[in-house]
């Protein structure tokens, strides 16, 4: 008896494919192979019983948690000069609090990636969640002869946001699929920006309203306890891969996980553009409300923080906003007659970021308003890629690996971007600052000169990022199309050199397989 194995659907059983199944009879047509087995659905919801509706309250919650995510990070940035005076610390120490923070984000990210590609993701984010609340709350009762304490709490926080930020897009996958997938990532990812703006304004004037710093940490956790409500009211879970027809796939092991991400080149490559990215915008986020604050005063200006972080705020809202909305739409567009439209996107965001960040940092002396205006359009050109770089990902990595993958990208991006870039900024201000008399090192002048000079770090690593997204270019056509084979129709299951394992597929004692491929036949 003689069975025909199709290319690379290892579902489809012979007895119902209407061909001949006689041992000469031709094998499968090319064309018949290209059409009928390579393709993406054309579906915008997919996801079992989840109605198409509740789908988008779901990605609805998601913003919202995402949002609440990047104003709490960044809440600490808008009330920093607070800080730095209630502790009595330095640029180095405050460089310090992001740092730890985005340390223990990233070492715990693979954890939840892990547990993100295997159990119920709902019970996993309500439980971070509740935990990053408590922790951030708890921060804002730490006295000011206990810095160390308050840095071990910061550093916490990030144990709980890792939860969320390494399984939230893998939902979005799982409800959909191709352009309406990247409209939900594009929705998803205006949190980061806008967010981020948010925390400056909402920070720095729950503090002036109050009178004391601390307030600003505690308007979040409100916020994150409703977050957990509703996640466990109106999220649930979508089956893994069944937008896209892969929820046939089964986990390998972690270690198996690794090396084949390891071998995905537009994913590695990626991902260290990705980092460039992490490395800018971490130094912006923690550095400019305080550059600009020092600048101000330098030249003989009334400066009032609240003021600066709400200008800030709005113009990393507005850009934000603008930035990935043209980015995910540009890149979709492109697509259309590109297929390597979205590392090219992303790249020409940081390459046209460098000079607008490189003239605003030198001009700031001078004209201000100048200067606000570059950093509005070097963020909005900076901003292009947040939402391309998660889709490129969900495309080069097949559903039961993706929650590992956002760990990995976590993990890299923020071990070399922004876990350290905040402190290192911070490092290189003071030690320029030393050229100087002891009683002036604190003076704006001084400040002020030292964080630009050591901002101009930045406009560089713009450039570096910019080329690893060039050279994931040459590789991501190839990537996703092997990606969406083994999601579609189950290809990893066939090894024609060691074997076959398809549970689908019974051999008799007797029994022969032929292999057909558009390229050629082989009898195991």
């Amino acid at each position: 008896m003689s069975r025909i194995l199709p290319p690379f659907d290892d579902t489809v059983q012979l007895d119902d494919m209407p061909v001949d199944i006689s041992d000469t009879s031709p094998i499968v047509r090319n064309n018949d192979i290209a059409e009928s087995h390579v393709r993406t659905p054309d579906v915008e919801v997919v996801a079992g019983d989840i109605s198409k509706h509740r789908a988008y309250f779901m990605v609805f919650v998601l913003l919202f948690i995402n949002l609440l995510n990047y104003m709490d990070r960044f809440t600490i940035a808008g009330v920093l000069v607070d800080i730095q005076n209630y502790y009595h610390i330095g640029n180095s120490e405050a460089g310090l609090i992001q740092t730890v923070f985005i340390v223990s984000y990233m070492i715990f990210s693979p954890i939840f990636g892990y547990l993100g590609d295997r159990y119920n993701r709902k019970f996993i984010m309500g439980g971070g969640i509740t935990l990053w609340s408590l922790l951030t709350l708890s921060g804002s009762f730490i006295g000011k002869d206990h810095f160390w304490a308050f840095i071990l709490i910061r550093a916490a926080v990030g144990i709980g946001e890792a939860s969320y930020s390494t399984i939230a897009p893998t939902i979005i996958a799982d409800l959909f699929a191709k352009d309406l997938r990247t409209r939900m990532l594009m929705v998803f990812y205006f949190a980061i920006p806008v967010g981020s703006g948010l925390g400056y304004v909402v920070g720095a004037n729950i503090a002036k309203a109050f009178g004391a710093w601390q307030w600003a940490l505690r308007f979040t956790p409100v916020l994150g306890i409703i977050c957990v409500i509703l996640i466990f009211i109106v999220l649930k879970e979508p089956q893994r891969g069944h937008a896209e027809g892969g929820s046939h796939l089964r986990n390998s092991s972690y270690l198996q996980d690794l090396k084949e991400l390891a071998k995905t080149k537009s994913f590695v490559l990626s991902t260290l553009g990705f980092t460039c990215v992490a490395f800018v915008t971490g130094a912006l986020a923690l550095w400019a409300p305080s550059y600009m604050f020092n600048v101000i005063k330098a030249q003989g200006q009334d400066a009032d923080e609240g003021n600066i972080a709400f200008i800030f705020g709005g113009i990393t809202v507005a850009a934000g906003f603008i930035g990935v909305a043209l980015g995910a739409e540009a890149s979709r567009r492109y697509k259309r007659i590109n297929p390597r439209a979205d590392p090219l996107v992303c790249a020409f965001g940081l390459l046209m970021c460098t000079p607008f960040l490189f003239f605003g940092l030198w001009l700031s002396e001078s004209n201000i308003p100048v200067s606000w205006a570059l950093i509005f359009f070097g963020e909005t050109f900076l901003c292009l890629n947040w939402s391309i770089i998660a889709d490129i990902l969900l495309y080069v990595v097949i559903p039961t690996r993706r929650s590992t993958a956002e760990a990995v990208q976590i993990l890299i991006s923020h071990a070399l971007g922004d876990a350290g870039s905040p402190y290192l900024i911070g490092v290189i201000s003071d030690a320029l600052a030393t050229k100087y008399p002891k009683d002036e090192r604190l003076s704006p002048s001084v400040e002020s000169s030292t964080l630009r000079n050591a901002f101009y770090i930045t406009p560089f690593v713009c450039v570096i990022g910019g080329g690893f997204f060039l050279a994931t270019a040459l590789f991501i056509q190839k990537d996703r199309e092997k990606a969406e084979k083994i999601t579609k129709v189950g290809g990893p299951t066939l090894n024609i050199n060691g074997g076959i394992d398809n549970p689908n597929l019974t051999l008799g004692e007797n029994d022969s397989i032929t292999v057909a491929n558009p390229d050629r036949s082989n009898v195991l």
